[in-house]
């Protein structure tokens, strides 16, 4: 090991080239996880699913990356982030690229999985590092252009493949593009600096940046921190929740109960992207300056919009206003990387960032509960339950520890 560096003595120009590569590697990474929902269809078709099996690879690519996260949170900050992040790009695209060769439902589900193990740590890998190689100041920023990049790659998932499809090509020329992050990983060594050589931004000398312990994750949960642990992993679950309860029925909800034609639905949800990916940097902003607790606003805001979007006639441009407005509101938790990775000593960055993705426990039993209450008592009042999921996280947003923003005068 050589001697250890400062961040703040890393030239900008070299943080930032680190931050684009991060930012490309994080976009094939969305790219590859929502070929599981917008090429949906293609795999039932080709492969001869069910609608049950069709639909249950979300599930098992969930399970992979609640795995991913932990697993392989612990792992970056044992071995380094930097080469953390080159073993989860070349895994995810791997597996991309096996979705050439899947010939069953078996083999997909193990694909499935494996994939979502590597995507799942992308998120705590991110966060890992560019929370150690830039200032506090600026971190809420960033975490809007990660979510940014996640929204951006979507879009153009569902542009170029529906290019693809006028195009006459086969759907799965789609999955080639997993053959770019294998490529890529490789040039981490030289665009991103090895953190385990590192002091994290702001930090003082002579503290570890990478952890000592075989078992990370268990100092999550030592006296003093378990408590907000378990707050914070309660939170991140009751976010996947209102996302799921809400979100996951849109479409249903706009095709059936207000009657909205096929070729709009897909317009008015797109709103709610749009104002997603620019609410992650409108609230990045905002808690750079105001403190990482002041994204509870949001949640309380989107709380307020569901019932009105659900129960008042309106006409369409205000239901795209409504869902532009909702999509900004969500993105307040888009703060939650840089804010986990602070709550935790620097050694811990990976392993606390993780904590987000425990949430998809929950989220995979939204379905399972909300699907046989909707025919029950009708869709629109369970996808109100979102509003009560929001305002319960976000009373636990408002009550944990803040670290950052601008100390009162």
């Amino acid at each position: 090991m050589t001697a250890m560096q400062r961040a703040e003595d890393i030239s900008q120009t070299r943080r930032i080239a680190a931050l684009v590569f991060l930012l490309v590697g994080y976009f094939f990474y969305a790219w590859s996880w929502n070929t599981v929902d917008i090429l949906r269809p293609y795999i039932k078709d080709d492969l001869g699913l069910s609608l049950t099996q069709s639909g249950s690879l979300y599930t098992v690519q969930a399970v992979g990356a609640i795995l991913g996260a932990v697993v392989m949170g612990q792992v970056a900050d044992t071995i380094g982030r930097r080469n953390a992040l080159m073993i989860a790009m070349i895994g995810y695209g791997t597996m991309l690229l096996s979705g050439l060769v899947v010939a069953d439902y078996a083999s997909l589900v193990g694909q499935r999985v494996l994939m979502g193990f590597f995507m799942g740590a992308m998120y705590p890998i991110a966060v890992g590092i560019y929370s150690g190689l830039f200032p506090v100041r600026v971190r809420g920023l960033i975490a809007g252009f990660v979510l940014g990049t996640y929204n951006v790659a979507v879009s153009a998932l569902g542009f170029l493949s529906a290019a693809a499809f006028r195009a006459g090509a086969d759907w799965k020329v789609l999955l080639y593009a997993g053959a770019a992050p294998v490529v890529l990983a490789l040039f981490a060594l030289i665009v991103v600096p090895d953190d385990r050589r590192i002091i994290p931004f702001g930090g003082a000398p002579g503290g570890s940046t990478t952890a000592a312990s075989k078992l990370p994750i268990a100092e999550l949960f030592r006296p003093g921190v378990s408590r907000q642990t378990l707050l914070l992993a309660t939170m991140s679950g009751l976010n996947f929740f209102a996302y799921q309860a809400f979100t996951g029925w849109a479409s249903t909800y706009l095709k059936s109960e207000r009657g909205i034609p096929d070729t709009v639905v897909g317009d008015v949800l797109g709103w709610q992207f749009i104002g997603a990916a620019l609410g992650g940097l409108i609230w990045g902003w905002i808690s750079d300056r105001l403190g990482r607790r002041s994204g509870a606003a949001g949640f309380v805001l989107a709380a307020a919009i569901i019932p009105v979007y659900l129960f008042v006639p309106l006409p369409l441009e205000l239901l795209e206003a409504l869902g532009f407005a909702y999509g900004v509101m969500l993105s307040a938790s888009a703060i939650w990387g840089p804010w986990l990775s602070e709550l935790y000593p620097p050694h811990l960055r990976s392993t606390a960032a993780s904590i987000y993705n425990w949430g998809r426990v929950i989220s995979m039993t939204a379905p399972l509960i909300t699907a046989p209450l909707a025919e029950a008592v009708g869709l629109a009042p369970v996808m109100a339950l979102a509003s009560v999921s929001f305002l319960m996280a976000a009373g636990i947003w408002s009550v944990l520890p803040e670290t950052a923003g601008r100390p009162a005068a």
